[in-house]
């Protein structure tokens, strides 16, 4: 049946909806797509429902051509296997946890690691049945604390989600490439303009991690790329320390006063004017600031951790959290540092001038005490004397302290060089799309996943991770094609392919629209007609709003035997002549 506007479940807005952040939230909604249900949770409607299903497809078809065979777990799951593994804690807030009639502790599914392992153990207990990769496509649930950007960033979305499970570590790389491979095929085919960057593997653990990034202005995720194929997401980037300089070098450590500053600027600011250098001015990196924040882990447990960084650098919150992970970190708060009268705010010190250490596992404070990479043996730093208006030179690593640990979570910077020595670092944002983990035998090992091997003897298998955002590429496809009139859908994932509008009060006009739109139906089209008794201008905007690829337009030019063609992505027009119609549209197709 031809789908027609005069009665298809939609409406247009005119206005913005207020809590849209970027445009491909803006769009969906104006353009009758999704509506907002709750915070983070949309209801698809039919023309947002069929691009929804055709991305679906795309991965479908990618995930059976490479071998891999797709079941359905429910939603609602129980709580002890992830007790086993122990996601029931770490997991921490962002889990939707609900409580049975019986009082059994439930929860929404915010991914199936543990049902997909449970499952195969059920039912595989020989290296034989190896290599098997098995996948779905099904809702998720995650409490985001603020959800945001329309499908971007919600709290109950569409995902694929896939494991591989091999016999040995060779089987997960040959099975992780396979899927890489397939990766490739979907977002090719999604149309997206995407980047492959190494990544943090998080509580998710395994030993190799990779995320597919949908190159967007608007992208929640920072990923750096080199001149020289490096390419990583900033959370995964480490930097090349540099090496390690002779004590014998250092200065000597000296006391001076530096009254009324609480910046590094003034600080800096008042050494070179006060205590100048011989060889160059004071600048930010000579000095080492040290933040303290207060870690909380999944089971409420809190501790505190110091870290000193060059003072020119800033902590990325991001690249923190994602260290830290499953752990949460914030920022001191006065409430914390009256817990630690030693310790004083603007002036804090790694070292104390009775030679015992201010931070540190085995000082007073009992302050963890970990470093930036930079901040090497025999490095000097102009850093805090922990007593008010005044600071330390000379304060040197390997000498003067001895850091606790090594924390790269400093930001990142435009022009950093590459880890690799492949050159200066571009940053750009992206979206997440797919997420690649080699997860090891983590899970197999917490539920006792082991197969007889080819000698009789248990082993335990080892799985890969694979996910694709399904809704979220809805919204990231609407994000890089979308411009200032609406959404412009490329032509695999329109919902129809081609949009006629009828406009005047001719039936002549209605009558050859439903002509044409019967021959394409014919031939495999998609077509939806605006047979709506409203203006021309109002038609023609709700088409460019809607984003079908191709336009064709019936109106007064059928006279004369003469249709107008229009270009949704390029806004090209073209005069046709009405016997070619169905030629000329489906050549606009690319068919």
């Amino acid at each position: 049946m031809i789908a027609k506007l005069s009665t298809l479940f939609v409406r247009t807005l005119r206005q913005d909806p207020a809590d849209a952040e970027v445009p491909s939230h803006r769009w969906l909604v104006r353009a009758g797509y999704i509506r907002r249900a709750a915070p983070g949770i949309y209801t698809w409607l039919p023309l947002g429902l069929k691009v929804l299903q055709k991305v679906e497809a795309v991965v479908r078809e990618e995930m059976e051509a490479m071998g891999a065979q797709e079941v359905h777990f429910p939603a609602l799951l129980p709580r002890e296997p992830y007790e086993l593994t122990n996601r029931w804690t770490e997991y921490g807030d962002n889990l939707f946890r609900v409580v049975d009639r019986k009082g059994a502790d439930m929860l929404l599914g915010p991914t199936h690691e543990e049902m997909f392992t449970l499952l195969v153990k059920d039912l595989y207990s020989s290296y034989k049945d190896l290599p098997l990769s098995l996948f779905q496509i099904q809702t998720k649930y995650r409490d985001e604390a603020r959800p945001r950007a329309g499908l971007l960033r919600g709290r109950e979305f569409v995902m694929k989600d896939s494991y591989s499970f091999d016999i040995d570590d060779a089987g997960l790389e040959a099975s992780y490439q396979r899927h890489r491979e397939a990766y490739i095929r979907i977002f090719t085919r999604l149309g997206l303009d995407f980047v492959i960057v190494a990544a943090m593997a998080g509580a998710m653990g395994g030993s190799r991690s990779e995320e597919f990034l949908a190159v967007a202005a608007n992208g929640e995720d920072t990923f750096v790329r080199s001149p020289g194929g490096y390419a990583a997401n900033v959370e995964a980037v480490r930097i090349a320390a540099p090496a390690a300089l002779p004590l014998g070098d250092a200065p000597a450590m000296a006391l001076v006063e530096t009254p009324e500053v609480g910046t590094i600027a003034g600080v800096v600011d008042l050494m070179n004017s006060s205590h100048p250098r011989e060889d160059r001015p004071w600048a930010g990196a000579d000095t080492l600031k040290n933040v303290l924040f207060m870690v909380t882990d999944p089971d409420g447990t809190r501790r505190p951790l110091a870290l000193g960084l060059p003072g020119d650098r800033e902590v990325d919150l991001k690249r923190l959290e994602a260290a830290l992970e499953p752990s949460e970190a914030a920022v001191f708060t006065p409430d914390d540092f009256e817990k630690y009268p030693d310790l004083h705010v603007g002036f804090i010190s790694p070292v104390s001038l009775d030679g015992t250490r201010v931070l540190g596992e085995e000082s007073a404070t009992g302050i963890r005490y970990v470093v930036d990479p930079r901040v090497v043996d025999g490095t000097s730093w102009l850093t805090g004397a922990n007593v008010v208006d005044h600071h330390l030179t000379g304060v040197t690593a390997g000498r003067d302290f001895t850091a606790d640990g090594i924390l790269d979570v400093a930001e990142v910077r435009e022009g950093d060089p590459a880890p690799d020595g492949s050159g200066p670092l571009h940053l750009a944002r992206g979206i997440e799309m797919g997420h690649i983990f080699q997860l090891g035998r983590k899970y197999a090992d917490s539920l006792d996943l082991k197969v007889l091997d080819q000698n009789g003897k248990l082993v335990t298998v080892t799985m890969g991770s694979y996910g694709v955002g399904v809704s979220r590429a809805v919204a990231a496809v609407a994000e890089e094609t979308c411009d200032d009139k609406g959404l412009s859908w490329p032509v695999e994932l329109a919902p129809y392919q081609v949009h006629i509008v009828a406009t005047g009060k001719d039936q002549a006009v209605f009558d050859k629209a439903f002509e044409i739109a019967g021959e394409l139906e014919v031939s495999g089209v998609d077509v939806l007609v605006d047979d709506r008794k409203a203006s021309p201008g109002v038609k023609f905007a709700d088409a460019e709003i809607m984003g079908m690829p191709v336009i064709l337009v019936v109106g007064r030019g059928l006279a004369e035997g003469k249709l107008e063609l229009r270009i949704r992505a390029t806004g090209e027009k073209s005069e046709i002549d009405v016997d070619h119609a169905v030629a000329s549209l489906l050549a606009a197709l690319g068919r």
